[in-house]
């Protein structure tokens, strides 16, 4: 395994460093306040979102290759396992974070192993509809829980109907004055979302809201606040877990790294094509490994290769990882000298800012397309939200990849399979395999448009055998059109030798068109060829076809 060291850096000029510069500035601008809400969302202390916008992302700058990707603290991880460790640890709690800082190793091992063994095509088993449903998912249990905040009540943990239903109990005890502060800063942030997008309107609201906090008293009105918040540089040290509580752990792990992989490649990928450029993959999982492994070292939590945050360093103008690298040195300086300021800052204010982030997970406008275009994915991508809702992040993602792939097995079982017809001017065309269709008086070319293994091969046989059974004249040579299959296994096989050898006693010939090399080695090594004789393998159609011309009458007809 060999290493390319700032990939997502090099090549870079002084006018790319000045471009990439202002550009993790204005990133920084609008990104610590996120960090200091997705550490709300991690159930970790506020000082922990700043950790986990330092040393992650010089650690990806330096193993990583896509120069887009921003890795750092990401509401999906987040919510995944303070899902799980808010019922093992109070949140913000020493334990906890220990236990937080054990699931980002844990993380970082799986990275590290999906890169020796090259495991990063796990990211294609989770589809684009199922991450839009996910992220719906996320973002309504994430607002679910900052209502709690936002109205001054405390909504507890568990999932987000739990929640709910205890926010709705409490509703007489609700703060006004947290609310109009919840409900201003929600305002203004989306207002100034559509107009300008690119101020750092989360920013000056955290410092406006910081001001006005301490010189008003906002905790002796009984409005919430932060509290002291420790600064300095992260201290490098090994959480202390137990191995009992590192095992429970290993399942969280398992479903941040596939949330990891799946986002990440997603995303990487998506910029580099926008940009003419080429990602390694590879090189990604490195660099997402070494991420979590200095989170996990440095008191912050799993980072992921965030969309959003990716999406506001493009808008920002970053045309390379130089750009993270300034905005954790801005993240640097917070720790060194505005720390103690942070004490001031209301948490219906750092609410309302993590809110705005969950409204933009709920993709409304990507749903109603989906299902406008196809109406079983906005299934798949409604069940996985709900799932996500209703029994939690983790066991929904992995209930959203086995609906993937049985969306997947279900088409190759029962695939849309069609026969070559002839119309009246002797011209062919393909059209659905249904009962009574015939390619020509005695003869059918049957496409089946999937590989051949042990869940549909008696499928294809049924279909081969009704085609034949309701054809409109005796069939004397069945030609199955092969382009789509690349293999067969030994259930199919067996299957298909039996057909031919039953098609043979019906005085029947069978014929293979469109024969890959590979289609070929699999009929040779599972005894198909000398059943069916080597004379009726052809490796295109139209020498199959040569065999048989289109029927005199027919054509005249």
């Amino acid at each position: 395994m060999s290493f390319s060291f700032f990939k997502g850096i090099k090549p870079l000029t002084l006018k790319g460093a000045l471009r990439d510069t202002f550009a993790g500035l204005s990133l920084a601008s609008m990104n610590i306040p996120q960090l200091l809400g997705y550490a709300r969302i991690a159930g970790m202390p506020p000082v922990a979102g700043l950790y986990a916008g330092f040393l992650p992302l010089i650690a990806f700058a330096v193993f990583g290759s896509s120069r887009h990707l921003v890795v750092a603290a990401d509401s999906a991880t987040a919510t995944i396992f303070s899902s799980h460790l808010s019922g093992i640890a109070p949140a913000s709690s020493p334990e906890y974070i220990a236990l937080a800082g054990m699931t980002a190793l844990f993380t970082a091992l799986f990275l590290l192993l999906a890169r020796i063994f090259r495991f990063g095509f796990l990211a294609d088993f989770l589809s684009s509809t199922v991450l839009v449903g996910f992220l719906a998912g996320v973002g309504v249990q994430i607002g679910t829980a900052m209502l709690g905040d936002m109205f001054g009540i405390n909504a507890g943990s568990g999932h987000s109907v739990t929640q709910a239903v205890s926010i709705i109990k409490q509703l007489s005890s609700i703060q006004p004055e947290t609310l109009l502060i919840s409900i201003f800063v929600v305002v203004i942030i989306l207002i100034f979302k559509q107009w300008k997008p690119r101020w750092p309107v989360a920013l000056l609201l955290v410092a406006g809201a910081i001001v006005v906090s301490a010189r008003t008293d906002f905790a002796g009105h009984g409005i919430s606040v932060i509290g002291p918040v420790m600064g300095g540089l992260p201290e490098l040290r090994w959480p202390a877990v137990s191995w009992r509580q590192a095992l429970d752990l290993l399942p969280i792990a398992a479903s941040c790294f596939v949330i990891i992989i799946a986002q990440s490649a997603a995303t990487s990928r998506a910029f580099a094509e926008r940009y003419g450029e080429r990602s390694d993959e590879n090189a990604n999982l490195l660099g997402l490994s070494a991420a979590n492994l200095t989170a996990g070292l440095s008191g912050a939590f799993v980072v992921n290769g965030s969309p959003t945050q990716t999406a506001m360093a493009d808008n920002a103008g970053s045309r390379s990882q130089f750009a993270q690298l300034i905005f954790s040195g801005a993240v640097v300086v917070v720790l060194l000298f505005l720390c103690r300021w942070l004490q001031y800052l209301p948490h219906c204010v750092l609410a309302g800012i993590v809110f705005t982030i969950a409204i933009r997970l709920v993709n409304v406008r990507t749903m109603l397309a989906i299902r406008r275009e196809s109406p079983g994915e906005f299934r798949l991508a409604l069940i996985t939200a709900l799932a996500v809702v209703f029994i939690g992040v983790g066991n929904g993602i992995l209930l959203a990849i086995a609906l993937s792939l049985l969306r997947h097995v279900r088409h190759s079982y029962r695939p849309n399979s069609t026969v070559l017809v002839e119309d009246n001017e002797g011209h062919r065309w393909s059209m659905p395999a249904d009962s009574g269709t015939q390619t020509a008086p005695g003869l059918i070319v049957f496409r089946f448009n999937a590989d051949l293994f042990y869940a549909n091969d008696h499928y294809f046989c049924d279909e081969v055998r009704r085609l034949i059974k309701h054809a409109p004249t005796p069939v004397n040579c069945f030609i199955v059109d092969a382009g789509a299959m690349t293999d067969l296994d030994y259930s199919a096989g067996r299957t298909v030798n039996e057909l031919c050898k039953e098609l043979a006693q019906k005085q029947i010939r069978i014929i293979f068109a469109r024969v890959s090399n590979f289609l070929r080695a699999d009929m040779d090594r599972h005894g198909i060829t000398p059943v069916i004789g080597l004379q009726n393998i052809y490796p295109t159609l139209h020498q199959a076809l040569e065999k048989f011309p289109p029927n005199p009458t027919s054509s005249q007809a």
